[in-house]
């Protein structure tokens, strides 16, 4: 349970006996009428998602379900899991334990109903006592298979409901009942009766008919239908469950000087603790000892290891590839970033998008109106003298076929599935109505720092004077440059590095504030900074350096001058540098239909230079932080749907203002925060990949729903109107739910562009 806003707590509860959509509609109506309650509960994950005021105990809420006749739970903390035996059933063990029964009772049905239907469909095969025999083989198929059906068709029966369950059960035992009729009381059971299979209704006196095949047949193809839903789900959910696995079970954590292993859950912030090579790291933390590269794909999609060393974080659930790392927690349990991942997964999972909220409302009434149908269906074929047999199958047949058994899985599979997989690639999609908003953003707004650049000082370039070598330039500008702790001499130690490898060490070094840094390189006399800094010991650039200088400033970027032994050698640019992949992004984006348009806080030369590189035509610089917001509304207002990119603390503002908020996963919690969708990589790419996944997971919402409402729609009328065989609308009915998981799972393929 978790404290919302003040005098207000939230709670998910797992909730047991949901049989379809009406069932989570029911349930959810109980919870609302309560005081201080707002509820929302799910179908396809069986959960229900209560926030409710602080007066009221979960007690309370759970006994509200109970009387509608359903089950609650708060579900149980995740446990470690370990190796051996005695520890309890994992999850695969769990689910399959629970699928089990209702496998069971498939293979019985299966096993019994395909006699059954076929002495039915086959002439030849009616024997002269056939129909005793199938009566022998539909009963427990009419009774132990199809319990579940009846026990949930009683219990809502008593609380004045009626849901799927309601129409299969009254279905089943209406065939059930009037085959034994038709056997004992009819010409149905003389020996050697036989009578056709027919897809229409033959108009006959029902004194001779039976219809244990449609009872039978029904309940085979209901049960089959619900096993592979059931299987489904779990194949749907699988992503988020294994988001959850990644996680190390156990740490090595450094007390008092000595090594002592616990479970992960027992860390606690400002732990220190060891990771050897190999193994993952154990929580969100930063490297106090060692350096190493650390291996992120498993929950960035990123395949480039990172090297890190002291004081650079580390995320929990990565693996330390290279050295020996020690760690200081900064985040433990549901704070780190995997937990945030999971939860925001979770969470949009268990939404409801307005498509879902209307297939509910509909599925809530459904069920009444199709028993309303078929009592009108059977009065108006004995009102105009048809038959008693054909007016009764006609109504059974309307019974079968009316299951709102897809309409309630058309919504929850495709965001299960979609979400699922988008946390694989790294996309958090936040909660359902993203999904809607995605389809009409037309403009994609980008802050420039860490989202289209890196966010960091790169070195760029080397301009050399006439008879310098680079090599030269490098390893004694990066030895000096190496001593200090300005981002700049940063940036030019860590490239200087990167080119030559190994840096000498320095002697005498010295800063000199505002200007730079002098020292003894190799026996050199050696300035690197401001031209100011070379002017004061008499030295002047030459032109073509002076011109090189000139021309990067011109382009924002920052110059620095050196020189050694009394003579300016070179010019090196130093930049935010835009990251390899913004420029392939931003022609992805224009492919979705979106305007880009960059956004900054930098001076228009930096912003122009930068939106040139990769592509974007519309610049809007030297924006306050605090009116990033305003610029986004003032695109709304000109009737623009807006998406915003962003990963800093200043973005926050206009990720929530904005239609549509993307947060990238590097950057800042308030950003994460404000976002409706979380790219993990820190990849702009992904932005086009995001909005790409959340455009198709729609578009299988809207087919689904699409199909689930034509089926019934054009089904009850053929139903009615007696063309339905009761035995193929059940069969039908079934399909229409394993068509509406299927075409969902068929999201699981999703590829990443360049994938």
């Amino acid at each position: 349970m978790t404290t919302t806003t003040p005098g207000t707590a939230q709670v998910e509860l797992a909730i047991g006996g949901m049989t379809c959509a009406s069932c989570a509609a029911r349930i959810e109506k109980k919870l609302n009428r309560m005081d201080g309650v707002e509820a929302t509960v799910n179908y396809a994950t069986e959960k229900a998602k209560v926030t409710f005021s602080a007066d009221i105990d979960v007690a309370d809420l759970i006994a509200t379900v109970e009387a509608t006749g359903y089950t609650a739970a708060e579900p149980e903390p995740e446990r470690p899991a370990h190796d051996g035996a005695g520890e309890g059933p994992s999850d695969e063990e769990r689910a399959d334990a629970e699928l089990r029964p209702l496998k069971q009772r498939l293979v019985t049905a299966v096993a019994l109903a395909v006699p059954v239907i076929a002495m039915a469909m086959v002439p030849a095969l009616q024997i002269e006592y056939w129909q005793w025999l199938s009566l022998t083989l539909a009963a427990p198929v009419v009774t132990y298979a199809a319990w579940p059906f009846h026990r949930a068709a009683w219990t809502n029966a008593k609380h004045g409901a009626a849901t799927m369950d309601t129409l299969i059960s009254v279905g089943t035992t209406a065939a059930f009942l009037w085959s034994l009729w038709a056997l004992f009381f009819g010409t149905a059971g003389t020996p050697g009766m036989t009578h056709p299979f027919e897809f229409t209704i033959a108009r006959t006196d029902g004194a001779g008919n039976i219809y244990l095949e449609a009872a039978a047949g029904v309940t085979a193809f209901i049960l089959a239908g619900r096993y592979f839903e059931a299987r489904s789900k779990r194949k749907a959910g699988a992503a988020l469950k294994a988001l959850m696995r990644l996680g190390a079970k156990e740490v090595t954590v450094l007390r008092n000087g000595r090594e002592t292993t616990v479970p992960t859950a027992e860390l606690q912030v400002g732990d220190r603790f060891l990771v050897r090579p190999g193994e993952k790291i154990a929580t969100d933390g930063t490297v106090v000892e060692g350096s190493s590269a650390v291996d992120a794909s498993m929950l960035t999609g990123e395949s480039v290891p990172v090297e890190v060393g002291v004081g650079d974080s580390v995320t929990g659930a990565t693996l330390n590839a290279g050295g020996r790392l020690v760690v200081e927690a900064t985040r433990v349990g549901a704070d780190t970033q995997l937990a945030r991942m999971a939860k925001l997964v979770e969470d949009a999972q268990n939404g409801k998008a307005a498509a879902q909220r209307l297939a509910d409302r509909i599925s809530a009434v459904f069920v009444p109106v199709v028993i309303a149908l078929s009592l009108g269906t059977l009065g108006f074929w004995l009102g105009t003298g048809q038959g008693l047999t054909a007016a009764f199958t006609a109504a059974v047949a309307v019974l079968i076929i009316a299951c709102p058994c897809a309409l309630g899985l058309a919504t929850p599979t495709a965001l299960m599935v979609g979400t699922g997989r988008g946390a694989q690639l790294g996309i958090l999609i936040k909660g359902p109505e993203v999904l809607e908003t995605t389809r009409k953003v037309d403009t994609i707004v980008l802050d420039k720092t860490g989202t289209v650049t890196t966010g960091r000082m790169t070195l760029l370039k080397v301009h050399t004077a006439a008879g310098t070598d680079e090599t030269d330039v490098l390893r004694l500008a990066g030895a000096l440059e190496h001593s200090s702790e300005h981002p700049i001499a940063q940036a030019v130690a860590t490239g200087a590095a990167a080119k030559v490898g190994a840096l000498p060490t320095p002697e005498d070094f010295a800063n000199v504030p505002g200007l730079g840094v002098q020292g003894i390189v190799d026996g050199h006399a050696v300035l690197v900074g401001r031209e100011k800094l070379l002017q004061e010991w008499a030295m002047e650039l030459p032109a073509d350096l002076a011109s090189a200088k000139e021309a990067a400033e011109k382009a924002g970027k920052t110059a620095v001058a050196v020189a050694w032994d009394g003579e300016a050698r070179a010019v090196l640019e130093v930049a935010d540098a835009v990251k390899e992949t913004s420029a392939e992004a931003i022609r992805r984006l224009k492919g979705l239909g979106l305007a880009p348009i960059l956004l900054t806080g930098d001076n228009k030369a930096v912003a122009e230079s930068v939106a040139a590189e990769v592509g974007i035509g519309e610049v809007i610089a030297e924006v306050m932080p605090q009116d990033k917001v305003d610029v986004v509304k003032r695109l709304q207002a000109e009737g623009r749907s807006v998406a915003m990119v962003g990963d800093g603390v200043n973005d926050a503002a206009a990720l929530a203002q904005a239609d549509l908020g993307l947060a990238m996963g590097t950057g800042t919690d308030a950003a994460i925060e404000a976002g409706d969708l979380t790219l993990v990589r820190g990849d702009l790419r992904a932005a086009a990949d995001a909005i790409r996944l959340s455009r198709k997971t729609l578009g299988t919402i809207r087919s689904n729903l699409f199909w689930a409402f034509a089926y019934n729609v054009a089904a009850l009328p053929l139903a009615a109107a007696g063309l339905l065989n009761p035995m193929i609308a059940g069969a039908a009915m079934a399909f229409s739910s394993v068509f509406v998981v299927g075409n969902s799972l068929r999201l699981r393929g999703f590829r990443a562009a360049g994938e």
